[in-house]
């Protein structure tokens, strides 16, 4: 007789696919906040919804692999396996991994340009670009400097500095009469701005319906990118 397709399935296989172990030791790296000090085994079992016996086993296991240290007064803490990972993380970030496919998603759905500008001091430089698949497009050359504080990617970059600033930023007919533009802030790892993420459209054809695509579409992209940054993306989505 043949097993049925859930007699099969391993029995430390989560619903999605995943392992349950892992996903449970996950959640419990995740369960350590900020603000926390050391943290009891009650506490940790109590917010990653695990029983006491299945929690000690999980510690035991990441902090023999150093992700949990336990301190004498039988507290727990994050371990330094963690700090490892994370510079191993920082160092292999490269910036052009995560915005190109951004940047490439955001041409497709929007049949528009695609642009990536950084802060260069007082101003701002185009890092990246892709350009719309129409005759008629917006352009800027890479490596194109332009004031800070001006036009969409101008005000983007600069934007987290006043709190309660909408985002994204919409401009029309600012950094020249016959274009129009959305951007949004990208964060990284440390909280900083590394870059300004958005869309640039011929005036003509920046209807309402256009305007609530590049809307929802360069905020998922600057949303997403900060994330694959290391990055916070609430400060983003908390004034969008």
């Amino acid at each position: 007789m043949t097993d049925s397709p859930d007699a099969q399935a391993p029995r430390n296989a989560s619903p999605d696919g995943g392992v349950r172990a892992v996903d449970r030791a996950l959640a419990l790296l995740c369960a350590f906040r900020d603000e926390d000090g050391p943290l009891g085994l009650a506490e940790i079992s109590r917010r990653v919804g695990l029983n006491m016996t299945t929690a000690l086993r999980l510690l035991q296991t990441l902090e023999g692999q150093g992700f949990i240290q336990r301190l004498p007064s039988g507290g727990y803490l994050l371990g330094p396996a963690l700090l490892l990972l994370g510079e191993r993380f920082r160092r292999s970030l490269r910036l052009e991994n995560h915005v190109l496919p951004a940047l490439e998603r955001l041409r497709t759905e929007s049949a528009e340009s695609a642009v990536f500008f950084v802060r260069d001091g007082g101003r701002r430089r185009c890092l990246y670009r892709l350009d719309a698949p129409q005759l008629v497009r917006a352009y800027a050359p890479i490596g194109e400097v332009l004031p800070l504080g001006h036009g969409a990617h101008g005000r983007a970059l600069i934007a987290l500095d006043t709190p309660g600033t909408p985002l994204p930023i919409v401009t029309r007919a600012e950094r020249h009469p016959d274009l129009a533009a959305i951007a949004a802030p990208v964060l990284d790892a440390a909280g900083r701005v590394a870059g300004s993420i958005g869309i640039s459209v011929p005036l003509y054809r920046f209807t309402p319906e256009m305007e609530a695509l590049c809307r929802r579409l360069t905020m998922r992209e600057a949303v997403q990118v900060s994330r694959e940054l290391g990055g916070d993306p609430a400060r983003l989505l908390a004034s969008a």
